[in-house]
């Protein structure tokens, strides 16, 4: 039987392409919703442009035919665009017209008492409750199943013959023939002796090579950090591999996970000169809108966001107290590190860049598509969070951009992938991250 998807407002401002993802069913927006996208889109935040996004496309498709008569979509299913359905029996359902929520509840009412199989589709968990009192069926939109455990952790153990791990130490490459089961591009190996367990050695599956290689080994570290775990080391071979042109590294509070990024950005950048800048970004919530309510210029009200960069950047440098500037100072005077939130990267291009985005968690998989279409030539882009450390409210730890990039892009041979989990900050950060 033919399905009647109604769409929430923020269905539509989490993704204007929404409307074509449900096949060849119907899907309707009541006219309360285009009413609510339309005190968006003036807005500069991601809200306003998804807002203007999704008038253009329907403006578009609206040449094809009348919205409240049904518009055939690209994708075989149908647009409807009509007025409210309200229902008359208010006291029945003790329903408050004059809220919005309740109008499209009014609405996915009307159309079951019809006898048609209606679906309300939301973001608002809420108003999912409230359906679901009412009888209405509902669902989240554009969402994995599964929980963070299930997350793709960028490495692997294999038993392997003792000889070949020989071999492995000693000609530093074995065969993809030797370890069976092809791995994903990139994922990092602990090679286990079968016969004696405590002998093992690590390596990266390399595609393009189609066998394993060894890690890269940098005896003085990076920037003079040094890796303090097994799964540092894996993310800094990522982070200084040229083949590899996207990196995400997730973990808890304290892993490691910006202050490698960027001593891997800086070394890459100052030390080896093989990317023209080191760009650091993070999202800010609500991303474009909150510049504004903070006095002074551009670089004043950026503080408070970016100091987080700026604390870890005080440690490689070694900045000390009572210093009024930085090393790092006369690098940005120079152009060779930049520092901004990620408010303004839509329409650009960046070439030749080290781009990391910190708090990658808080972005949603379409503003994450958003920021890696913007690396030009020779761009590396590193992708930092916790995906258990969620701040827009419609995003959970499965969901979010960053888990969301790391399972889709996992078969890449651009793509690197390294999970942290060891908390290196210090034993009290470690034992909050633990037990609070």
């Amino acid at each position: 039987m033919e399905k009647i998807f109604i769409l929430d407002t923020n269905v539509l401002l989490f993704d204007p392409r929404s409307i074509f993802s449900f096949q060849s069913n119907v899907v309707f927006i009541p006219l309360v919703v285009i009413e609510e996208l339309d005190r968006f889109k003036k807005d500069q935040s991601e809200n306003g442009r998804n807002a203007r996004s999704f008038s253009r496309i329907v403006d578009k498709i609206r040449e094809q035919g009348t919205l409240s008569s049904g518009v055939k979509l690209e994708n075989g299913g149908t647009l409807i665009i009509s007025v409210d359905k309200r229902t008359e029996d208010t006291q029945k359902y003790a329903f408050d017209l004059n809220h919005n929520d309740n109008l499209i509840l009014s609405t996915a009412l009307n159309l079951k008492d019809e006898g048609k199989n209606v679906v309300l589709v939301s973001k608002d968990i809420n108003l999912r409750l409230k359906a679901d009192v009412l009888g209405v069926g509902s669902e989240d939109f554009g969402t994995q199943k599964g929980n963070i455990d299930e997350l793709y952790s960028g490495r692997k153990s294999i038993p392997v013959k003792a000889a070949t791990l020989k071999v492995f130490e000693k000609e530093r490459y074995i065969d993809l023939g030797e370890i069976g089961e092809e791995p994903y591009p990139n994922e990092y190996l602990t090679l286990i002796d079968e016969l004696n367990p405590n002998h093992r050695s690590y390596g990266r599956y390399s595609k393009q090579k189609r066998g394993v290689v060894p890690l890269i080994n940098l005896r003085e570290g990076i920037w003079g950090i040094h890796p303090k775990n097994l799964e540092q080391k894996f993310a800094i071979d990522a982070l200084l591999n040229d083949e590899v042109k996207l990196v995400s590294l997730v973990g808890k509070a304290g892993t490691g996970k910006t202050i490698l990024a960027l001593a891997a950005g800086l070394e890459m950048t100052i030390s080896k000169e093989k990317y023209s800048r080191l760009l650091v970004s993070r999202p800010i919530q609500p991303m474009g809108n909150d510049l504004g309510f903070l006095p002074g210029d551009l670089g004043e009200k950026l503080a408070p966001w970016m100091q987080p960069i700026f604390d870890n950047m005080d440690l490689l440098f070694g900045r000390k107290k009572g210093d009024n500037s930085s090393s790092y100072d006369e690098l940005i005077n120079q152009g060779l590190l930049h520092v901004e939130p990620l408010t303004y990267i839509r329409g650009r291009s960046i070439p030749d860049q080290y781009m990391i985005v910190d708090e990658a968690q808080n972005l949603s998989p379409h503003e994450v598509k958003t920021i890696i279409t913007r690396a030009g030539e020779s761009t590396k882009i590193v992708l930092t969070g916790d995906c258990e450390q969620i701040d827009s409210p419609y995003l959970d730890s499965v969901n979010n951009g960053l888990a969301y990039c790391v399972e889709r892009l996992k078969g890449e041979s651009l793509i690197s992938h390294a999970t942290l989990v060891s908390g290196e900050r210090s034993p009290l950060s470690e034992i909050a991250s633990e037990l609070l």
